[in-house]
Formats: C-alpha cells, structure tokens, sequence
C-alpha cells in the first residue's frame, strides 16, 4: 500500500507539472484519470494494517483530482466560449470560403479546365487557381481544427457531471471509511491518560484561548519526552487552502488574532503536519471545534473551526495523521460545473485558525508554517 501511495503521489506530481502547459480538455482529462485512480486506491484500501494512512491518501487524492478537475473544466469553458466568439466574428469569412467551395465542387470538369479566351486563358486561370488553392487550403484545415476542437470541448462539458458526480460520491465515501478507521484504531502510543473532569474544570474556569492552553499544558505535562523542533518556517500547512488573514490583521469586526486564518473547501481533511501528541479536541469558546497539538516540548499548535475532530487525547500521532475535516456542504455538481458553489464562484467557502504557542504565548505562525503555499 505505501508502494501504491508513493506511485500515486509521484503521478500526481508529475501530472501537477504536465497541467501547466495541457490543453483544457488534456489537464481536465488527466483530472478525470486522477479520480479514476483515486476509486482503484479506495478499493485496496478496505483492510491491513496502514488502513488509516492509506485512506488518508485516498482523501487526499480525492481533494486533489476535483480540484484538478474544476479547473480543468473551467479552462475547458473558457476556451470554448472563445472558440465560438471567435467563429462568430468570422462567420461572414466562412460563409464565402463555404460558397466558394460549393461553387467549386458544383462546376462541370470541362468549365474548369476551359477559359473564354482560349488556351492562354486556360494557363494563367489555371496558375491563379493554383496559387489560391494552398491559401484555401490552410483557412479550410483552420475552420476544420477549430470546429474539431468546439465539438471534443463540448463533449467534454457533456460528460463532466457523471465524472464529477462520481468523485464527489468517492470522496464521501473515503471520508466515512477513514472516520470508521479512525474509531478502530489501536496502535497509536499513548503519552498520557484523558482526565475528562480536569479538562471539563478547565474549560468552565478559563475564558480566552491564552488561558486555556497555558492551563492545559500545566495541567497535561508531557515532560522531556516531547520531540525537538524548530521554527524553519518550511511545514506544510495542516489544511489545503490559502492565507486568508495573517496573524494580528483585524477581521471584519475589528478582532484581533495571534493566529491566521486559512481559506479552504468544504469538508477538507485537516492533518498534523509534523508527529505530535493530542492535547485537546473539541468545542472551544467561539473557536468552534478545536484540536490542540503538541509537537515538541512547550510547543503547541492550535487549530480551530473544524466540522469534525478525530483522534483521543493522549495519543501520539504520526505526522500527516487526520485531525479532522472542515464543515460545510459539499457543493453539487452542477453547482461545480457552473462555479456558484460558493461565493465569487470561489470554493474555499471555510476557513481554519492556527495559532503557534512557543514556551508561554503566541507566536507568528510564518516563522513556523509556509503560509504561501496554498
């Protein structure tokens, strides 16, 4: 299964690099290929011992083709709409080349090769006929490639809701098979027991996010066990999505955050970035659903507004393991094909806060995360 994952990740990356200079219909064909894999990956993913692992690649691969694919799809109506704007400002040139044609192919042989004048006529009809030939030639295979290419883009767009549909489909399905793998998992290691009470008494006592993670990493103390890190600024971001708002930038109502805020899809899987033990998972204050790591000793990831939360507080987790997924509605597919399914035609409609705590407060998450990688 990791020999699969590896394969497939090395696919997408090429792929990833191959869809900067494809065609529309080529990158949203690829995409379409991409999902097709995914489904294969799904099925050899129903058992063993990596189940979790090799499910949260399916996830992923899911997340990645439709997206692949949206774009593909969008490029795809664009080009074609300039193909018939296009066919469109030249339609009084394709209605002569069509008329010249058709008088061609409609005149008796003999007409053709006869000229009023005589035999000096017939010559030099002949050479004019003969240069003009090529030219016709050239605006006739152009027309034909244009409208080749209107109608492989059409048919395109035609079948795109059934493949769509079937990704959507996949990537549900994906998601709850990963939720059940998740629920059944036994062979994490286990840093330390929940205490529910101490942890409800904590809640009930503290009023900021600041208080709360001090009083939760007192009370949860790990000791020298944790891992060493560093501050390089290099960790992938634990959703697929894009800088929002930095940390300390007012938001619509004038707050003001030690965190950033990351714009994502509906529903997108949310994973550690680097190994780290659970603190914390569940509603907090107006965070909503929020999941507390521990990556190293006085380091702690906060990561907030998530739709659901995975994992039991104690465990140590792999980096890449699932935390959750992000809330929201899936979009249709329809909604998908005509880009309304969210608003400006954008689907990152959700949104994630992280903060880093490094020693006993809040630090820029830029000098841990690359922000911009989204």
């Amino acid at each position: 299964m990791r020999r699969l994952a590896a394969i497939l990740c090395l696919w997408a990356g090429l792929a990833q690099a191959q869809a900067q200079t494809a065609t529309p219909a080529e990158a949203a064909e690829a995409a379409a290929a991409r999902l097709a894999q995914a489904r294969l990956q799904l099925d050899a993913a129903g058992s063993g011992r990596n189940r979790v692992e090799a499910l949260t690649e399916v996830v992923r691969a899911y997340e990645d083709g439709l997206v692949a694919l949206r774009d593909g799809l969008r490029r795809a109506a664009i080009r074609a709409d300039t193909l018939e704007l296009q066919l469109d400002a030249r339609q009084e040139e394709v209605s002569r080349l069509l008329g010249v044609l058709a008088s061609l192919g409609d005149a008796p042989a003999p007409l053709l090769l006869l000229h009023p004048t005589g035999a000096l006529g017939t010559a030099r009809s002949g050479m004019m006929v003969a240069d003009v030939t090529p030219a016709l030639q050239a605006q006739v295979s152009d027309l034909s490639a244009t409208l080749e290419e209107l109608s492989d883009l059409q048919t395109l767009q035609e079948a795109a809701l059934e493949t769509v549909s079937d990704g959507l489909r996949g990537a549900q399905e994906a998601r709850a098979a990963l939720s059940a793998a998740i629920a059944d998992r036994t062979d994490l290691p286990l840093r330390f027991s929940d205490d529910p009470v101490q942890t409800a008494l904590l809640l009930a006592s503290t009023e900021t996010l600041d208080a709360f993670a001090t009083g939760l990493a007192e009370a949860f103390d790990t000791g020298d066990a944790a891992p060493e890190l560093s501050a390089t600024g290099d960790l992938p971001l634990p959703v697929q999505g894009r800088l929002l708002r930095a940390a300390g930038q007012p938001d619509a109502a004038g707050v003001v955050r030690p965190g950033v805020i990351l714009a994502a899809r509906p529903r997108a899987l949310v994973t550690t970035p680097v190994p780290a033990t659970l603190l914390f998972r569940g509603p907090l204050l107006d965070y909503g659903n929020v999941v507390i790591v521990e990556p190293a000793q006085d380091v702690l990831f906060v990561i907030g507004g998530l739709g659901e939360v995975y994992g039991e507080v104690g465990q140590v987790l792999p980096a890449g393991a699932p935390l959750g997924l992000l809330g929201g509605e899936t979009p249709t597919p329809d909604a998908i094909l005509t880009g309304s399914e969210g608003a400006g035609g954008s689907a990152a409609t959700q949104t994630l806060y992280l903060e880093v705590r490094d020693g006993q407060g809040p630090v820029d998450p830029a000098t841990w995360f690359a922000l911009d990688q989204g």
